[in-house]
């Protein structure tokens, strides 16, 4: 991509006055770091003092090309001229070709557009309680350490206790199952279980992928037992393991693999670059189980949004990112590996595929400990200070999910200013 310079930083630091526009006008559901951030180039993001942060989390695996990328600019500002919104009562052809796109890379199926990757989970419970409907069957089975959106349904399907907390009693039909044990998803079937849902890469629960052997022995098992079997790809999926999806990664070479297809699936997040969209595919035969008037989105699918992913396709394409996010990621992945040599009492383990990227850390670091805090937080925050991006994941790990453009030289940079904060943590 061609370089742009960004433009000069504000000359007035205005960080004070935007913090204090959100303490008195923002819920405060979020915990927000210390950055007041205005503009990005790529993989860079600078805040409102010019201070310039590598961005090695891009909006949690969202900004696929990085930031202020011209093509999709150029999306917006083309499709805008024509149609931007017109509901779902109408035909419009972006919607319909990123449909086939994505189909073309799934398998045979189809598809229903939503805003987000919340939404689009929800889809895939209604699709599993209208499959299961008749005979009394309704319950889902989640894994531990999942995450699968805030909605109520989402939190109720999400196996961490943290964001259930305050939201009780749960929506009833969900349960959750040890991540990676077959054995345990075949003991907790019940009469009542219509579905296994699972991430090929667990995100917010760590970065831990899905092993070869589990995915298969749940698609027979799910096969066996007449259950629908749904994969969360919201974050792992999309390229972002140097594949399309997830478990086409985890299963590339494997025995049978390619034969491996799930029930349906979500996404969202890299889909849209940045432009909320969100998406869920179901195989055949299940296409038609949500007829006219059984699910709907006011704004699902809209002919900007289906545009903008329609164009991020195509340079995703001719830029050939998957290889690079292969390529790319692997670098990334043998230095850190490399770190957690070097320091075996700081860092634990380092595990991922492609350019969604975990780190743990060793527990008891004196550094780290603070009361009332998760070191996973206080770690980012000194990445911050070192001018890193990072995104933290349970108490002791960090998560790096870079665009899937990131050049060797940003790669090489990351990895610089993670050796000095990491040497820093273990003087």
């Amino acid at each position: 991509m061609k370089e742009v310079f960004p433009p000069p930083p504000i000359v007035h630091n205005q960080s004070a006055n935007i913090r204090e526009l959100f303490r008195k006008n923002v819920v405060p559901s979020y915990g927000r770091f210390d950055i007041v951030l205005s503009h990005g180039q790529g993989s860079y993001v600078f805040d409102v003092g010019g201070k310039r942060y590598l961005d090695l989390g891009s909006g949690i695996a969202v900004c696929c090309l990085g930031h202020a990328h011209p093509a999709i600019t150029e999306a917006l500002a083309e499709q805008s001229k024509k149609l931007i919104h017109i509901s779902n009562l109408y035909f419009t052809e972006p919607q319909g070709r990123l449909a086939a796109e994505l189909v073309k890379r799934i398998g045979p199926g189809k598809c229903f557009f939503s805003n987000s990757g919340a939404e689009a989970n929800e889809g895939l419970f209604k699709l599993a309680r209208k499959f299961g409907h008749d005979e009394g069957r309704f319950e889902i089975l989640t894994a531990t350490n999942s995450f699968h959106g805030r909605t109520m349904a989402g939190i109720a399907a999400t196996g961490q206790e943290k964001v259930k907390k305050g939201f009780e009693p749960m929506t009833q039909g969900f349960r959750h199952i040890p991540f990676n044990d077959l054995a345990a998803a075949r003991e907790a079937i019940s009469p009542a279980t219509v579905a296994i849902m699972i991430e090929g890469v667990q995100g917010e629960g760590g970065v831990t992928p899905a092993t070869p052997e589990y995915l298969l022995g749940l698609r027979s098992l799910c096969d066996e037992k007449k259950l629908l079997l749904f994969m969360d790809e919201v974050q792992c999926g999309y390229f972002r393991t140097g594949r399309f999806l997830s478990f086409q990664q985890i299963l590339e070479g494997v025995a049978n693999g390619e034969r491996f297809q799930p029930d349906g699936l979500s996404m969202a997040k890299s889909l849209g670059g940045g432009f909320p969209i969100g998406a869920f595919w179901v195989r055949e035969p299940y296409t038609d189980l949500l007829g006219p008037g059984t699910h709907a989105s006011t704004f699902g699918g809209t002919p900007l949004a289906c545009a903008v992913a329609l164009k991020i396709l195509e340079v995703i394409g001719r830029e050939q990112l998957e290889a690079n996010a292969r390529n790319i990621g692997d670098f990334l992945k043998a230095g850190l590996l490399a770190l957690a040599k070097r320091f075996p009492a700081t860092i634990k383990q380092v595990r991922g595929l492609g350019l969604m990227l975990g780190v743990e850390f060793a527990p008891n670091i004196p550094a780290l400990t603070v009361e009332g805090k998760a070191a996973a937080t206080i770690l980012v925050n000194k990445f911050h200070h070192a001018g890193l991006l990072l995104i933290p994941a349970g108490a002791q790990v960090v998560r790096l999910l870079p665009p899937l453009n990131l050049r060797r030289a940003e790669a090489e940079e990351g990895l610089a200013i993670f050796e000095k904060v990491v040497s820093s943590l273990s003087g």
